[in-house]
């Protein structure tokens, strides 16, 4: 029997297919166009893939978009979140403002418990829930493991984050605006 008589079979994808394949994953997880879990089931598909179809079926919505596509689609979505802007800076406008104290060498505390620094009586607020500090050119807010999180402009806090005045700052569900003398 010779080769020819054997049914020609694709040919499987190369490692640098499947690498593609892992930076357009990657670069759609990053942009925040996958979420965790798809991600991840997506990264088995292209690992395991036995065909070429198998890996452009795992990546067909993360290729590159043409200049037209990508335009509209930018245009689109800051259509839609028009109304999420003008709720936010309607709503920021009418919140209370927050004092930025003296910068010294001690940090801000803010939460619940006794003795700290800006006490917040509200059930959504940890007793030890944030510091702010000064670090001689600006601002540095950290979360202090809080149950229901510190956000600075709608961003939930990890580590410690640069703040000044006009940030929007949300500690569990007691809002401020900073502003300074």
């Amino acid at each position: 029997m010779t080769s020819l008589e054997f049914p020609a079979r694709p040919a499987r994808p190369s490692d640098a297919d499947r690498e593609r394949a892992l930076d357009l994953l990657r670069d759609g997880a990053a942009q925040g166009r996958l979420s965790q879990d798809t991600f991840l089931r997506r990264l088995e598909l292209v690992l395991t893939a036995q065909q070429h179809a198998d890996l452009a079926l795992a990546t067909a919505d993360l290729e590159s978009r043409g200049k037209v596509q990508g335009a509209v689609l930018r245009m689109v979505g800051r259509v839609s979140a028009f109304h999420i802007r003008v709720r936010r800076a309607w709503r920021t406008e009418r919140l209370p403002k927050l004092l930025l104290p003296e910068p010294g060498p001690f940090p801000l505390l803010v939460g619940r418990a006794p003795g700290v620094g800006l006490r917040l009586n509200h059930e959504t607020v940890s007793r030890a829930h944030a510091e702010l500090r000064s670090d001689g050119s600006g601002w540095m807010l950290r979360d202090l493991g809080s149950t229901n999180g510190t956000c600075v402009n709608g961003r939930r806090v990890v580590g410690e984050v640069p703040v000044g005045p006009g940030d929007h700052i949300t500690f569990g569900r007691v809002d401020y605006v900073l502003t300074q003398r």
